[in-house]
């Protein structure tokens, strides 16, 4: 569905909408905004593309003396909240980033996306869809309103009320998400106390990364609501399972076509040519990627085994051990599922690089090595050793030194955005490596 600037100048009056969001991510993948009346001048100037800000304000964006950029909203993003007040509706629209020269901004996360679109369609593919699984906490919040890691129920992998007493929380989320035009497929409790799932149907991969970031929205604004905290930090508490954010990945040829099912598969998994390529390409900068779907220093600390994260980096069918599985699901739904990514990572950032490994797979035609079938949890190291089978990086110091060793995945970034996460990301290690944590000295202060 084409939304025009007609449309919204309709739902403005109707809806009495009187403050609009231009909402834009930066490198981290933190959802800005700028809030403006939604006044007839105002509207006027937004959708003209005249709405200016500051970018010297955004870490990573530009110098104080390049600060003037203007916002580009993408009119099929156009949302008015369900969350109205008594001075009216406020709406919000995803913005394109561009400099004064009017050229789309090398350091927007969501036009470094679009980069990669047309790199893909020059390869012969018309769509790239992503199908994704965001888990998040809940946490109790103190008579302050300040987020604690006190959980609010005691329910594990698909439990209900009274177990579960998050319930009304999670289904007014599934209620605001339905009303604002998601397509919600699941909801339910995690395998972690605390933690839940709500899973959306795919859409083109740019929707895709447009509906995670409101979804994060809409998941914070309704838990605070109920009196709750909403995190989607990958590791919040020690010895329970970390949140991620499992990508289901497909091509479409221009026939309409699902590039990655083929029928006489000769290996019998049904899979073409093309998803065994893409999925070789995935395989093979695994290592290298890694930083960018897991970009914080808690991160690594889902990255462990007995947690159901990914540890290594291998591929298989039905086996749920590897990094890469392929789902049951046949035909139109025939995907490739990453199992690796967590919340924290910058949803445009992560897909623009699984997309380019995967075209580098297609373009260069990498063999996928063999899937592994067996509980690579219970090998030994020698055993995965033999099988060829690689750890994950075990830091973000480490994930960092491999991003910076991949021209493939640095070119998926661009210069601008290459160059900025990683000095964010060894300020971040540099700051944590110099932290003394309770850990330390609970374990040595009496000991020496």
């Amino acid at each position: 569905m084409t939304i025009t600037a007609a449309d919204i100048r309709r739902e403005v009056k109707e809806k009495n909408v009187t403050f609009l969001r231009l909402m834009f991510s930066d490198i981290a993948g933190t959802l800005k905004n700028v809030e403006i009346p939604a006044t007839d001048e105002q509207l006027d100037k937004v959708l003209s593309n005249k709405a200016m800000f500051d970018g010297s304000s955004i870490e990573g964006f530009v110098r104080i003396n390049e600060s003037d950029m203007f916002l580009h909203p993408d009119l099929d993003t156009w949302t008015v909240f369900p969350w109205g007040g008594e001075n009216g509706a406020v709406a919000g629209l995803i913005c394109d980033i561009y400099t004064a020269e009017g050229e789309p901004f090398a350091g927007d996360p969501r036009g470094n996306l679009k980069r990669a679109l047309r790199h893909m369609e020059k390869v012969g593919f018309k769509s790239f869809n992503l199908g994704p699984e965001p888990e998040f906490f809940l946490f109790k919040l103190d008579e302050k309103g300040e987020a604690t890691l006190e959980v609010n129920d005691r329910g594990g992998y698909f439990d209900l009320a009274p177990t579960d007493l998050a319930d009304n929380t999670r289904r007014e989320i599934v209620n605001v998400l339905t009303e604002m035009g998601f397509e919600v497929e699941a909801s339910h409790h995690e395998v972690a106390v605390g933690q839940h799932e709500i899973d959306f149907k795919y859409a083109d991969v740019l929707k895709a990364c447009d509906n995670i970031q409101i979804f994060k929205l809409v998941v914070k604004t309704i838990a605070r609501k109920h009196g709750l905290y909403a995190t989607f930090m990958a590791k919040p508490k020690f010895g329970i399972n970390g949140s991620g954010m499992h990508c289901n990945m497909s091509l479409f040829d221009y026939d309409g076509n699902n590039a990655f099912y083929d029928t006489e598969d000769p290996k019998g998994m049904q899979l073409s040519e093309t998803a065994y390529y893409f999925l070789g390409g995935l395989m093979k900068h695994a290592y290298n990627y890694t930083a960018i779907m897991n970009p914080t220093v808690n991160s690594y600390k889902r990255l462990v085994p007995g947690y159901e994260a990914p540890v290594y980096i291998a591929w298989a069918g039905r086996n749920r051990s590897p990094l890469i599985r392929v789902p049951a699901s046949r035909g139109m739904g025939t995907r490739l599922e990453l199992r690796s990514v967590d919340p924290t990572a910058n949803p445009y950032l992560a897909l623009a690089v699984l997309l380019e490994a995967g075209l580098d797979g297609i373009e260069n035609k990498i063999e996928a090595p063999a899937p592994v079938e067996s509980n690579i949890y219970v090998m030994t190291e020698e055993e995965r050793k033999e099988a060829g089978i690689r750890d994950l990086p075990s830091t973000l110091h480490n994930a960092v030194k491999a991003l910076q060793e991949d021209e493939v995945v640095k070119a998926a970034l661009g210069e601008h955005i290459f160059v900025n996460f990683v000095e964010a990301k060894k300020i971040e290690w540099s700051s944590y490596a110099a932290f003394v944590s309770q850990w330390e000295i609970d374990n040595y202060l009496d000991l020496y």
